[in-house]
């Protein structure tokens, strides 16, 4: 009889566990790959780190079918205007590769401020990275925001 594989932990999903924080983990491979049945796409978000003119590093959370308003983001976070960090400094930036960008993991490093679009609030749960590449987070958006200190707000473009 063949063993069991035990999927490890993600740090991220460490951290939530330690924290008490309810989640579920999934192996999702969101960029291409096909999604499971009881998965909407619109339920995954993605983790984007910008950068501010005058407040520097914010990281905006939204669904992947959506693109981000950098015009609502600037006016959030007191700038006049943000831009995407490009991908070769972003590692360094938030200690994760383009892909596994995660609030969780990126506020235990940094107080960078944090927004989530507010169609998260609509939904009993959202998908997030947990920090490496094929490896997702099932959690509510209010407890994930209240754990990495977020604020909603409508990020999307219109």
């Amino acid at each position: 009889m063949a063993k069991k594989t035990k999927i490890k932990k993600t740090l991220v999903e460490q951290i939530l566990t330690k924290a008490k924080i309810s989640h579920k983990g999934l192996q999702i491979n969101a960029l291409g790959g096909e999604l499971p049945a009881e998965i909407d796409r619109s339920q995954i978000y993605k983790t984007l780190a910008l950068t501010g003119d005058k407040t520097g590093v914010i990281i905006g959370i939204l669904p992947i079918t959506e693109h981000l308003s950098e015009k609502k983001l600037a006016k959030l976070s007191g700038n006049k205007k943000v831009s995407m960090i490009p991908q070769k400094d972003l590692e360094k930036t938030t200690g994760y590769i383009h892909g596994a960008n995660n609030p969780v993991g990126i506020r235990q490093k940094h107080h960078f401020p944090i927004y989530i679009d507010h169609s998260a609030l609509t939904r009993e749960t959202i998908i997030v990275s947990a920090g490496e590449l094929g490896h997702s987070i099932e959690i509510s958006a209010k407890d994930l925001a209240d754990f990495v200190e977020a604020d909603f707000a409508d990020l999307k473009e219109n």
